[in-house]
């Protein structure tokens, strides 16, 4: 999953879903919480990005090497134009772009919440 987080970011939402639910399923068993603890709090408590946000990070990082890469049709590759927003057609780097997902949106809330709490 890491090796193809830049165009695996782009898979069927639906696919997503189902591996952000295995991954809550996951953490809800290894830490053995209880049924009522909600996901976002799990992935605050054990630091754990949700997919979404893992894919967003390795594509941001893989984009940010390739344009840096010796092999110049790498290099043009990474140094696109994005569509406008309408346009239909979605690259890879449109991920960098994309809004969090409401779970993602949720554990940066409580993360920073945590952050300023531990700085008081």
């Amino acid at each position: 999953m890491t090796y193809a987080a830049p165009v695996f970011a782009h898979a069927n939402p639906k696919a997503l879903y189902q591996l952000q639910v295995l991954q809550n399923n996951f953490c809800r068993r290894a830490s053995g919480a209880p049924w009522y603890v909600r996901n976002d709090i799990l992935h605050r408590d054990l630091e754990l990005p949700t997919i979404s946000k893992y894919m967003q990070d390795m594509s941001k990082k893989f984009f940010d090497t390739a344009a840096n890469h010796p092999n110049p049709l790498l290099q043009t590759a990474v140094s696109y134009e994005p569509p406008p927003p309408h346009h239909f057609i979605r690259r890879p780097r449109n991920v960098l772009s994309d809004p969090p997902d409401e779970l993602t949106a949720e554990v940066e809330r409580l993360t920073n919440i945590n952050k300023d709490m531990t700085e008081l």
